[in-house]
C-alpha cells in the first residue's frame, strides 16, 4: 500500500502561553541534552508474585541520578533540580491502573530525596488527569503525610482543572471543542514538574514515554486527535510538550520500565503483552530517553513476530479492541519523538545520544 500523501502533512497549530513565547534557560532538554542513565536490576520485581521490591527501586534510583549529576550523594544530586523553595508537581501515569502505570514505590522514592532537599511536603503533588485513575493506584498508601494528591478532572470532561489562558488550539476534524488547555496547577502553583512516564506502547502514538505523559497527559481534550485509523499524534504530541509554560518547569525525567507493554496500549488489554524491562531511566532529555523505548517497544515486537510500529500498511489495521498483535486500531506515529526533537525538545540522532547502563 502506498503511504497516505497526507501522513506528515501538520495541521495549524495556534499556542495561546500565558508565559509568553520567550523561551526560558530552565526546562527542556535540560542540562544533559542527548545522554541518558538506565539503571537495571534483576531484583527489582518478582515476576511471579507480581510485587515491587521497594528498597531495590530506591537503590536503582540513587544509582541513577548520581550517575548523571556526577554527585557523590543523593541529596547533591536531588539538588541539582529542586530547592526547598519550590512546589514540586509529579506528572504520574495512571491511565493503565491497576496493572500498567506509574509505580507508587518509584513516586515513594522520588518524595524522600525531595524531602531530604528540604521541600515541605505539602509543596510536594503526585498529579495526573484523571482523578479515578488515580483512586485505584492509591499513591496516599505509599507517601508519607502532608504530600498532595491532585487530579484535573474528577468528573470526566470538567474544565475547572485547567488553565483557560494557556492552550493549544487546532481543528483536526471538525470537532465542535478545538482547545487542548494545560492543568491549571501547572500553570498557576507548580514551580518545577518531574516527569514520570510507564514505558509503554500506544496504538495511536507508538509509544507512550516522557512525551506524551508531559502532553496528552498535562493538556484537556486530546483524545481527538484520533479518530477511526488516522491519528495526528505525529505533530500534536511535541507541540504540546513544547508549551512553555510546561516546558520551562519540566527539569527532570524518571522513567518507569519495571514493566512495560508491548501491544495494545495504553491499557492492558491482554495480560500476554506485559513484558518486564526491570529497568528505570533517568535524564533531562525526553527525546534521547523515548528514542530508547521505541528502540525497546521495536525489539520486543520483533521478538513476539509483530508488526513494526512504523508499519503504515492497511493490511495491518482492523477496529479494537487489540487483541491480536498482527492488527491495530490506527496507524502508529512513533515518528512523533523525531518531530519533537525538530522542536528543539531534544536529541533524536542515535549518534550524537550517550546512554549509560547501570546493572545492579
Amino acid at each position: 500500500m502506498a503511504m497516505p500523501a497526507d501522513w506528515k502533512e501538520i495541521p495549524e497549530y495556534r499556542i495561546v502561553d500565558r508565559s509568553g513565547t520567550r523561551r526560558s534557560s530552565n526546562g527542556l532538554p535540560g542540562p544533559f541534552p542527548g545522554r541518558y542513565v538506565r539503571v537495571h536490576s534483576e531484583k527489582a520485581i518478582d515476576i511471579p508474585s507480581n510485587r515491587i521490591d521497594a528498597p531495590t527501586v530506591r537503590t536503582m534510583l540513587s544509582a541513577g541520578m548520581r550517575q548523571l549529576t556526577g554527585a557523590s550523594d543523593d541529596r547533591d544530586a536531588w539538588a541539582r533540580f529542586i530547592s526547598p523553595e519550590d512546589v514540586v508537581g509529579i506528572k504520574v501515569n495512571c491511565s493503565g491502573a491497576p496493572v500498567i502505570n506509574s509505580n507508587p514505590e518509584l513516586v515513594s522514592a522520588i518524595i524522600e530525596n525531595l524531602l531530604s532537599v528540604g521541600v515541605p511536603a505539602h509543596n510536594i503533588y503526585i498529579y495526573d488527569r484523571f482523578g479515578n485513575q488515580m483512586r485505584i493506584v492509591n499513591f496516599e498508601a505509599y507517601v508519607p503525610a502532608g504530600v498532595q494528591t491532585a487530579a484535573a478532572e474528577h468528573s470526566r470532561g470538567s474544565i475547572l482543572g485547567y488553565d483557560p489562558f494557556t492552550y493549544v488550539e487546532v481543528d483536526f476534524f471538525g470537532e465542535d471543542d478545538t482547545r487542548s488547555n494545560l492543568i491549571r496547577l501547572v500553570a498557576e502553583r507548580f514551580t518545577k514538574v518531574i516527569n514520570v512516564p510507564t514505558f509503554k506502547e500506544h496504538r495511536a502514538a507508538g509509544v507512550t514515554g516522557c512525551l506524551k505523559n508531559m502532553a496528552y497527559g498535562n493538556f484537556s481534550n486530546v483524545a481527538r486527535s484520533h479518530r477511526w485509523e488516522k491519528t495526528n499524534t505525529y505533530s500534536f504530541v511535541g507541540t504540546l510538550a513544547s508549551v512553555n509554560t510546561l516546558r520551562s518547569k519540566t527539569v527532570l525525567n524518571v522513567a518507569d520500565g519495571i514493566r512495560s507493554l508491548w501491544h495494545g496500549g495504553p491499557f492492558c488489554q491482554d495480560p500476554r503483552f506485559l513484558f518486564f524491562p526491570k529497568e528505570i531511566v533517568v535524564g533531562t532529555d525526553p527525546v534521547a530517553i523515548d528514542r530508547h523505548l521505541v528502540d525497546m517497544v521495536e525489539e520486543k515486537r520483533r521478538q513476539e513476530g509483530a508488526p513494526s510500529l512504523f508499519n503504515r500498511s492497511s493490511e495491518h489495521l482492523k477496529p479494537g479492541p487489540e487483541l491480536d498483535p498482527k492488527y491495530n486500531s490506527f496507524i502508529r506515529e512513533p515518528g512523533h519523538v523525531e518531530y519533537a526533537s525538530k522542536l528543539g525538545l531534544g536529541v533524536f540522532d542515535k549518534a550524537k545520544v550517550k546512554g549509560e547502563v547501570v546493572s545492579l
